[in-house]
């Protein structure tokens, strides 16, 4: 009866919160469920709205397998495993692990963007866990153009390099390429694993100085400081980079010291040779991220 009530919320806002569910019922019911009543409900709801969790997974393949067919030149790549029960495998059932695809049109359109691609992931919140990978370009009107995406098991270093060895076989297909990110380690591992994919000369890997700043806020907590750094990052001559830098080291070697752990052509505009094209920050990814935050719990189909 709940999941009936709140259908049409559900179906507007599928990222609608437990407590407005709630506050909802109370509303037209005058009658206080539990949490759990709310949170099983909204999932009844969302499952009439977008599809069964289960049957969705299921009907993924065929899902890519026609959107190939009718969208030629789209790529998918999808990695199974086999289900265990205990030590045996179970003859004939492999489960989705990870996909990776990008529509004909985005591997298009890359080819009248700007050099450069911005990654990010975030995670999945329905019934079965997991993460969204995206990587985004800039054309020149200053439009955001996603080009591909991943579902994966989690941000590791084993689900980034699937991601990123197929980016770069299927639509990042440019040398000199630049790619901007956050400094996770499973990133760099994966860009370590690319034999060279991801580095100079092919492409240049740089960093969002938005993480870099917060980084450097969680070691040394101190905010103006912080600021120092965002002023390093941002300088656009050599001169203005000494002289940012230089403040900082009078405060302490140490700040300095932690600085210099990072190449300069991956953080400092006057070091990029030009391959940042000017963004400092992931902003054009974070953004489409927000706009698919509303579809992260729904089942995988409707993702998709």
């Amino acid at each position: 009866m709940v999941a009936e009530a709140i259908r049409p919320l559900v179906e507007t806002d599928p990222s609608m919160k437990v407590k407005s569910i709630i506050a909802e019922v109370q509303s037209r019911f005058n009658y206080t469920i539990s949490y759990r009543k709310a949170w099983l409900a909204k999932q009844k709801s969302i499952a009439r709205v977008f599809g069964g969790w289960k049957l969705s997974y299921e009907a993924l393949s065929w899902w890519f397998l026609a959107m190939v067919q009718k969208m030629s030149g789209s790529t998918v790549q999808i990695e199974t495993r086999p289900l265990c029960n205990g030590s045996e495998e179970a003859d004939g059932v492999r489960i989705l692990q990870r996909v990776f695809w990008s529509f004909n049109s985005c591997y298009k359109a890359f080819r009248h963007c700007k050099p450069l691609v911005q990654v990010d992931g975030t995670h999945l919140y329905g019934k079965y866990k997991g993460a969204f990978l995206v990587a985004v370009a800039q054309d020149g009107n200053q439009n955001i153009v996603p080009i591909a995406f991943a579902i994966v098991e989690g941000l590791t270093a084993d689900t980034w390099y699937f991601f990123l060895s197929n980016l770069r076989r299927h639509v990042v297909r440019k040398v000199g390429v630049g790619i901007i990110s956050d400094r996770h380690e499973s990133i760099r591992a994966a860009i370590n694993r690319n034999n060279g994919d991801w580095k100079p000369p092919r492409a240049w890997w740089m960093f969002c100085i938005r993480h870099i700043s917060c980084n450097f806020l969680r070691a040394f907590k101190d905010p103006y400081l912080q600021k120092l750094v965002v002023n390093i990052g941002y300088s656009r001559t050599v001169d203005e980079y000494n002289i940012n830098y230089k403040k900082l080291q009078e405060r302490s070697e140490g700040y300095a010291r932690w600085c210099d752990n990072l190449e300069l052509h991956q953080w400092v505009l006057a070091f990029d040779e030009g391959h940042r094209w000017g963004h400092m920050t992931t902003n054009l990814v974070e953004c489409l991220n927000s706009l698919l935050e509303g579809v992260r719990n729904v089942p995988v189909l409707a993702l998709v």
